[in-house]
């Protein structure tokens, strides 16, 4: 789990094998149904897939209380150990996150590496960062996610993990370990600190022009809506967390310009720590005078989604900002929902319906459009610019003069 990090190592070792294989579980809680956490294993074999794992099989179990020990009951461990062993799996991939013992009993009980979505999710962005300031807050993140779990881990920090089994450090050594990664979080806090300063810098040379942001669940389309708009080449992939830096472009629609930011997507359960991390990133969002919520309409549980992506808002102080909701993969959404015999009448009066439902839902504008097809992209940016237009007339009423 968290152990496989080194501390102080420029490369850190993440789930870089090719093709590692993988058995996914979940857990059924009080108030949550057997469908939901179908769900979120769907996500979680996504995640596991942006990572290089293929998923052989997932276990579910319904407990009203988690296991101590081992978060799943002992009968559930033994299945899985079971399947493990007989076809040879290289992981297991728990939903939920995991404390350093249940991952170490789990470990010792199974004979293979124990994963819990955090740490997941932590080796994904750590593959992805591509700048000094991402590949910082990743790093910062891990620490973080790291230190609580120092008393369960079987292995000095500064060394590879050792075999199964083996016997935890003692008390002296895990002090020293505290101390190693305390220190280091600490530098790490103070480079983020600088690189901040230089982004506050760079932001405030550009005051007198309005900033528009992309934000949404990840994979929702938001880097490709960014080409669309910004023409440029913002890379995009049909993976989870494709974007992690934040990147700018300068717009121009009829001669009007902003500035429009793509940022790092939203999902469920997105680890605190590297909420807390990227919050100099999100900074951006923060400071936005609108925002282009981008949401994957071909999702079966979009709106769990936008809720998702809301509440992130709310915890960084942009809930109020100025919104456009925008419905993407509306091509993707027809084909998964309208039955193909429906005339092209029909489907238009359902989309009609389907929009008229979700602007009486959103205070504020919506949008359905296909960032693959380029379907009502037009329109998009004639409400872009409308939008722009009021913000420049209310904010900077001088700079009109100039288009």
């Amino acid at each position: 789990m968290a152990s496989d990090w080194n501390i102080g190592e420029k490369d850190r070792q993440t789930l870089r094998k090719d093709k590692e294989t993988a058995v996914l579980v979940g857990v059924v809680k009080r108030n949550q149904t057997e469908e939901q956490i179908q769900e979120y294993l769907e996500e979680l074999e996504f995640l596991a897939m942006t990572a290089g794992a293929v998923t052989r099989r997932t276990f579910v179990q319904k407990r009203e209380h988690p296991n101590k020990g081992t978060l799943i009951g002992k009968g559930k461990v033994e299945e899985i150990a079971a399947y493990v062993d007989e076809h040879q799996i290289d992981m297991v991939i728990f939903d939920d996150d995991l404390s350093a013992m249940q991952a170490n009993n789990l470990e010792e009980k199974m004979t293979v590496k124990i994963i819990d979505r955090s740490s997941l999710i932590l080796d994904i962005f750590a593959r992805r960062a591509q700048t000094a300031q991402a590949r910082t807050q990743v790093e910062l993140a891990q620490l973080q996610y790291l230190l609580p779990r120092l008393r369960g881990l079987w292995t000095h920090l500064e060394r590879q993990r050792g075999g199964i089994g083996m016997r935890g450090p003692g008390e002296k050594e895990i002090e020293t370990d505290r101390r190693i990664v305390r220190d280091k979080i600490s530098k790490l806090k103070e480079r983020l600190d600088k690189i901040d300063q230089q982004a506050r810098t760079r932001r405030k040379n550009r005051e007198t022009i309005v900033r528009v942001s992309l934000v949404g669940y990840t994979n929702a389309g938001k880097s490709t809506l960014m080409n669309l708009l910004s023409k440029s080449d913002v890379f995009a992939e049909d993976k989870l967390f494709a974007t992690l830096d934040t990147t700018t472009r300068k717009v121009v629609i009829d001669r009007m310009p902003f500035l429009l930011s793509d940022t790092v997507g939203f999902i469920r359960k997105l680890p605190h720590h590297l909420v807390e991390s990227f919050k100099s990133t999100l900074d951006e969002v923060n400071e936005s005078d609108l925002l282009i919520h981008v949401v994957d309409l071909s999702h079966p549980q979009y709106q769990d989604h936008v809720d998702t992506v809301n509440h992130t808002l709310k915890s960084l102080g942009a809930s109020e900002t100025p919104t456009i909701m925008v419905y993407n993969k509306v091509d993707a959404y027809r084909e998964r929902v309208y039955d193909e015999l429906l005339d092209e009448e029909t489907r238009t009066e359902l989309l009609a319906e389907l929009r008229e439902q979700l602007e009486s839902a959103h205070d504020g504008d919506v949008m359905l459009v296909s960032a693959h097809t380029g379907e009502m992209i037009p329109d998009l940016k004639q409400l872009l610019q409308t939008r722009v237009a009021e913000l420049y007339m209310r904010q900077y009423p001088y700079m009109t003069k100039h288009w």
